[in-house]
């Protein structure tokens, strides 16, 4: 099993839930977070004052899947947020020893 975790741009939040649920992943936690990268925030110019955003907003999906969905689920990821800008994202894929549901007591791949 793995544990995937992805920060995207907000808007790219629709288009990836679909791209995932098309190929089987049947969950996911998302987070609305801040943060930034490379390039430090950004400056934006409002009512003609420039001014700097240190941090961006971002969203934090979080999905736990079978080893067999992780390729699949990675590029539907990397395919639907990827635009070449600095700001598209990143995905972590780690490792998940055991996952265990608290209502029937599933564990494992059974609990996904």
């Amino acid at each position: 099993m793995k544990y995937i975790i992805a920060i995207i741009k907000p808007h790219r939040l629709d288009p990836v839930r679909d791209a995932l649920a098309e190929i089987g992943v049947t969950g996911m936690t998302v987070s609305e977070v801040q943060g930034y990268g490379r390039q430090r925030g950004q400056k934006e110019i409002y009512r003609g004052a420039e001014y700097e955003v240190h941090f961006l907003p971002k969203v934090k999906l979080e999905i736990a899947t079978d080893d067999g969905l992780v390729d699949q689920a990675v590029e539907a990821l990397q395919s639907t947020v990827q635009t070449g800008q600095i700001v598209d994202g990143k995905i972590f894929v780690l490792d998940l020893n055991q996952v265990i549901r608290i209502r029937t007591g599933e564990t494992d791949a059974s609990a996904l």
